[in-house]
């Protein structure tokens, strides 16, 4: 997934996001509160890019708040493989956002 662009990512990972961010909420939201946070931030992204496009919204503060409630984007040792993925396409798109 390395050295995609931004619009790519958000055409790739963007719609499976929309999916996947609020079941973790609702399965994984009892053990890691954080994850409604996630849902919440990544909606407010994808409204964004919807109305403005993907060149001209300014995403930093999102990135900044996901970074910091997801630690990185590290995975708990409970998490399962919609977690890993969710969380490595998050970090996809700051990866691309910020290159």
């Amino acid at each position: 997934m390395s050295n995609l662009t931004f619009s790519k990512v958000i055409k790739e990972h963007f719609p499976t996001l929309a999916t996947y961010t609020p079941v973790l909420a609702k399965v994984h939201g009892n053990n890691h509160p954080e994850l409604a946070q996630v849902r919440d931030i990544f909606a407010k992204m994808n409204t964004k890019v919807q109305k403005g496009g993907s060149d001209q919204v300014d995403l930093s503060a999102e990135f900044n708040e996901l970074r910091k409630i997801t630690s990185n984007y590290a995975v708990p040792s409970d998490g399962c493989e919609t977690y890993v993925a969710t969380y490595q396409m998050l970090e996809s798109a700051d990866k691309a956002y910020h290159s």
